[in-house]
């Protein structure tokens, strides 16, 4: 038994508790909704109207957020292909992932670069934003394509890519 055998033990734990359920398949489309926010269109979207709209700090916004995202990218690959975690298997799944990997999940790394730009510069937007994140995470699980572990890791590189560009 390794270290990391608790560990998975409570993932696959939590992630059949989140997918074996009478209503898993009206949950997975509400997920797929909330999931497809990350794919990266509304990033984009954001970055466009920021840029255009707002005079004052839209440029370094977009520039902050471009620092953010050339450093997340990068170290997710590496990490994901790094440690090479299968993703859930003998469980539903409701998509089929771009990847083979599951640690880190990148829709959760990004949704927290994004969420830590936009409440840092609109920090209005927090009531929104951060729960907005949590949900493209919490998603990608009950979409059956990653473990909790794996949210919380992708979080936290999103959190910590921001925070270094933004030092």
């Amino acid at each position: 038994m390794t270290i990391l055998t608790p560990l998975q033990r409570l993932d696959y734990a939590v992630s059949s508790r989140c997918l074996c359920h009478r209503f898993n398949v009206q949950v997975a489309q509400v997920s797929r909704a909330v999931s497809h926010t990350g794919d990266g269109h509304l990033y984009l979207l954001f970055a466009l109207l920021v840029w255009l709209l707002d005079t004052v700090k839209g440029t370094e916004v977009v520039l902050i957020g471009l620092q953010a995202f050339a450093l997340e990218l990068p170290v997710y690959l590496l990490l994901k292909n790094s440690f090479k975690r299968a993703r859930p298997v003998s469980l539903p799944s409701f998509i089929k992932p771009s990847d083979k990997y599951s640690l880190p999940s990148g829709h959760t790394a990004a949704a927290f670069v994004m969420a830590s730009l936009i409440t840092t510069y609109y920090p209005d937007t927090a009531w929104f934003i951060w729960p907005w994140a949590m949900a493209i995470g919490l998603s990608r699980v009950l979409l059956g394509v990653h473990y909790i572990t794996d949210i919380a890791a992708g979080a936290a590189l999103g959190l910590l890519c921001f925070q270094l560009v933004n030092m």
